[in-house]
């Protein structure tokens, strides 16, 4: 799945499994005409294959990375060690603990080494914050997100001018 044009943002799972949680990202990155590329790269089992994809995105012309792992959740790590590219981790819930242990293991990132970290299954923002960055230099990507932000307020509005409504029938 990728974005014609060389992708800016690279989505990378460390199963296949986890694509149904990252289906958000890649939708928001669509909406928004963010050129993206999407990879199942494994911390555990693919190591030296991640290892190269990481060093080299940013002479790919990659601007964020985007990782999601479940369980010991050591992807968005594994590329933070090998870029300085921004990632961003997206714990994903597998398992009896919901997604904590994967939360934990994305957010506990050693100094020097930073991982930005959303929720469990946080995909869509995670999407939204690797077009922030993007946007610090890219004005049309800043119109985009503000009318993102407009279409989001108008929804809330008529939601509670439509409540409203409801209580008096």
């Amino acid at each position: 799945m990728t974005m014609q044009g060389a992708p800016q943002v690279v989505i990378v799972m460390g199963s296949a499994s986890d694509l149904d949680a990252l289906r958000e990202a890649v939708k928001v990155l669509d909406e928004l005409a963010v050129p993206s590329e999407v990879r199942v790269l494994s911390a555990h089992r693919t190591p030296d294959e991640a290892a190269a994809f990481f060093r080299a995105a940013r002479g790919r012309g990659v601007k964020v990375i985007i990782a999601a792992a479940g369980g010991a959740a050591h992807l968005a790590g594994a590329a933070a060690a090998h870029t300085t590219l921004p990632v961003i981790g997206v714990p994903v819930a597998i398992g009896g603990l919901g997604g904590l242990d994967a939360l934990l293991a994305t957010v506990q990132m050693p100094a020097g080494v930073p991982v930005a970290t959303v929720a469990i299954g946080g995909a869509h923002n995670a999407a939204l914050l690797a077009v922030e960055i993007l946007a610090l230099s890219d004005e049309a990507l800043v119109a985009k997100l503000e009318q993102r932000r407009v279409a989001l307020r108008d929804r809330v509005l008529a939601s509670d001018a439509g409540l409203a409504e409801q209580l008096r029938k």
